[in-house]
């Protein structure tokens, strides 16, 4: 029994005896303690175990002691033992690291797994090789109104010789072809896409978005950002049967293999409302298949009138206490990314492909559209995700939080790959949460010269600076945004505590990727460290992460994987 407990005991009983008098004090005191103990009789005990509690009271323990979906005890083994009774599982963790489950705060989970994608191209091929991957793929799907494929880097379209339209043409004619890009910030169609779109030669860019075009000014079949988006819209509507595939892909994929990693916690950092997201979403719920606690981030669509969007946002606001399922985040873009030229940049970048206004990027929703969300939804109880790369794009929504927020919400932005210094002290200030994913091996700062062609040399340093962000109190999670990153947090682990000059402790990381990912999702009073009165999300590792360099966290398992006291995986 805990110091509190016990505390909490002796208080009870005072007061009893105070009212109505006890007689021998001690002996009734032992007797109410040992009773009170048999009346805390234990669903789950773990024992032998390097719990890593992530409570700064209480850094470590020995044993952990759980009641129905409930920690009643953190402490020794000796003491966890007054709490075993013949109907305790008791689990020897056999000098196991013991710690709470791990939150990804930033992920696409409906996207990523969905069998709604018939294609996968690879990274690079030649044109030759993507017309014939394409053309086959066309043929052995040839019963649904578009073909959708996933896989290629922007730059091996702008590498072509041929107008990268005209390739894909001549590689399915007869139907619309969307091919989403890795990082899912420009499509590739065809004409038959183009059409389907009401997009022609004399089209204007829509907001958020850039139509790409060669260098004599005609189209080339690349959608940069929402315009890309919104084709994607027109396709995933076409599917009937993609509601369906959704659910699957979230049931036999996603929510074993997160637990798999010892993720218990996510944001839908991206869910369509309007393409049927949240009610597959819904329908788990409803049928008692989460495996994990849930908290969607309903996408802002750029191009619907602010009216409309508000009034349906609001809505579909929803924080049930008793459910794993929430509705009560929005998912904002403020820019695109580098690799494009659309994150939204302080000053111009070396290139111009897009001839975007003073070559600074571009924005999806603007500071001032941002703030006017902020006041309108923010009273309904809404927290922000915002989409942040380029240093304007964060400084601005750091603007927009500034001016309209009443400091109540739980904001945070989100990717932060060039932030400027002057804001690195804001987030804390504005108590904006600095979300960061650092499990990619772009993000390495091996990679970080890659940039210089786009935006130079000194703005290529420190991307993601997330050491800088620590070291100015700002309060940091660590997520994937998968499928652009693994989700494995051991990878994003391993990446934080080594990407020198921008890393950090490992103690910071582990923060980050419970407590603080609990805070952004208001769990914090539930979930993301182990103590007394909180519910029974943990993980068992295989070693202790303290006593490994940052190769072997990389190499680091879950035994077992448990939520609300259940176990939902457990290696074999």
């Amino acid at each position: 029994m805990s110091h509190s407990t016990m505390s909490f005991l002796t208080s009870v009983l005072l007061l009893s005896c105070a009212v109505s008098g006890c007689g021998d004090s001690s002996n009734t005191l032992s007797q109410t303690t040992e009773n009170t103990i048999s009346q805390l009789e234990s669903t789950k005990v773990f024992v032998n175990g390097q719990v890593y509690t992530v409570n700064t009271e209480q850094p470590w323990a020995q044993a952990v002691v759980i009641q129905e979906n409930k920690i009643i005890y953190v402490g020794d083994n000796d003491k966890a033992k007054n709490y075993v009774s013949e109907n305790t599982q008791i689990i020897d963790l056999q000098d196991k690291m013991l710690l709470p489950g791990f939150h990804d705060v930033h992920i696409h989970p409906l996207e990523s797994a969905s069998e709604v994608t018939q294609v996968t191209l690879p990274s690079y091929a030649s044109e030759d090789e993507y017309i014939e991957l394409l053309y086959e793929a066309n043929v052995q799907n040839p019963d649904t109104s578009w073909l959708i494929g996933y896989g290629h880097e922007i730059a091996t379209l702008l590498d072509m010789q041929s107008n990268p339209l005209f390739v894909l043409d001549e590689a399915v004619s007869d139907r619309p072809v969307i091919i989403m890009e890795q990082t899912s910030h420009s499509m590739w169609v065809n004409s038959k896409a183009l059409a389907m779109a009401g997009i022609t030669q004399d089209s204007s860019d829509p907001i958020g978005g850039v139509l790409g075009r060669d260098e004599q000014g005609n189209l080339n079949g690349i959608l940069y950002d929402n315009a890309g988006n919104q084709v994607m819209e027109l396709a995933m509507r076409s599917r009937s049967d993609a509601a369906e595939q959704d659910y699957l892909g979230l049931l036999e994929y996603t929510m074993p293999e997160l637990n798999k990693v010892g993720i218990t916690s996510i944001s839908d950092a991206r869910t369509y409302w309007q393409r049927g997201h949240l009610q597959t979403w819904q329908r788990v719920a409803d049928e008692n298949k989460l495996t994990l606690r849930v908290s969607l981030g309903l996408w802002a669509y750029p191009q619907m009138s602010d009216e409309k969007q508000l009034a349906s946002l609001k809505s579909l606001f929803s924080r049930p206490a008793d459910s794993l399922l929430k509705v009560d985040q929005v998912k904002f873009y403020m820019d695109g990314i580098l690799v494009n030229s659309t994150a939204a940049m302080h000053e111009s970048y070396e290139v111009n492909w897009l001839n975007l206004y003073e070559n600074k990027g571009l924005n999806y929703f603007t500071q001032s559209r941002l703030e006017k969300y902020i006041k309108a939804l923010e009273p309904v109880g809404f927290d922000f995700n915002i989409h942040g790369i380029g240093d304007r794009g964060i400084h601005e929504a750091l603007n927009a939080v500034e001016n309209a927020s009443k400091g109540t919400a739980r904001h945070r932005v989100t990717h932060l790959e060039v932030v400027d210094p002057v804001d690195f002290p804001r987030f804390a200030k504005l108590n904006v949460i600095a979300d960061a994913q650092v499990a990619g091996e772009f993000s390495k700062p091996a990679h970080w010269p890659e940039n210089i062609p786009l935006i130079g040399i000194e703005r290529s340093q420190d991307l993601v600076p997330i050491k800088s962000l620590q070291n100015a109190s700002a309060t940091l999670t660590l997520s994937s945004d998968w499928n652009v990153s693994t989700f494995n947090p051991f990878i994003g682990l391993s990446h934080a505590i080594s990407r020198a000059p921008q890393n950090i402790t490992l103690a910071q990381a582990i923060a980050a990727y419970t407590i603080n990912g609990a805070y952004a999702m208001r769990q914090e009073h539930l979930v993301g460290s182990i103590e007394v009165g909180k519910r029974a999300d943990l993980i068992v590792l295989d070693k202790n992460l303290f006593e490994l360099d940052a190769e072997q966290v990389k190499q680091a398992k879950v035994v077992m994987t448990l939520l609300e006291g259940e176990i939902v995986y457990q290696s074999k």
